[in-house]
């Protein structure tokens, strides 16, 4: 079976790539932070896929917790289109140790606890994230089965180190100038945002783990 796995950054890919380098059927794409990178991404994939479409794609990677039962690790799934094949790969997702949820996907990072705790309550969301309803759209209009498996990477108790969203460039991809001036300004975020890293490398690993799982035979 023929699989493509969207993530919005390498660092969320890298632990799963990794896992199944070399593994017929699977493909990895990066595709960018946001909405509009994601489509763009998945629509030019699949216009060079030469007629040769997946069988399925996954959107993959971090996601933040608005639930505040949700702890780092933690893996959740999502998979709105009912079908058979859906209802399958939704038993073989479980199985491998995600849990079902109900995703909101935004357009800015949810930076703070108010935020989040807005977000939860204006949506009824357990876990936020910025890229997989694009992806699910692509894929709707092309009649390709979609699934959302993604990992929390920072919980709906915690604010982050730092306000991404005003150091991203508008392509919303980090401005590494933007993030140094922000570190010298306030150094004791530096400790904060060792913290952060190690949450999602561990993310990152526990999430190529499931996913391995989801598409082994």
């Amino acid at each position: 079976m023929s699989v493509l796995i969207c993530f919005a950054l390498k660092e969320e890919a890298a632990p799963f790539r990794k896992t199944v380098a070399g593994k017929p059927g699977v493909s990895i794409l990066v595709v960018g932070i946001g909405r509009q990178n994601a489509e763009r991404s998945v629509r030019q994939y699949l216009a060079d896929a030469s007629g040769v479409q997946p069988e399925f794609v996954i959107t993959a990677g971090f996601a933040g917790g608005l639930n505040p039962d949700l702890q780092i690790g933690d893996i959740l799934f999502e998979s709105p289109e009912p079908s058979s094949f859906s209802l399958q790969l939704s038993t073989r997702i479980t199985a491998a140790g995600a849990k079902a949820a109900n995703f909101f996907c935004a357009d800015r990072i949810a930076t703070t606890v108010a935020e989040k705790k807005k977000l939860r309550a204006d949506t009824g969301a357990d876990v936020v994230e910025m890229e997989s309803a694009a992806i699910h759209s692509v894929c709707r209009e092309k009649a390709i089965p979609c699934v959302t498996i993604r990992v929390i990477s920072d919980t709906a108790g915690e604010n982050l180190p730092l306000d991404f969203n005003a150091l991203a460039k508008p392509d919303k991809s980090l401005d590494s100038v933007k993030l140094f001036f922000a570190i010298a300004r306030s150094p004791g975020k530096i400790s904060a945002l060792m913290r952060l890293q190690q949450q999602t490398n561990l993310a990152a690993t526990r999430l190529a783990g499931v996913l391995a799982k989801v598409i082994s035979p």
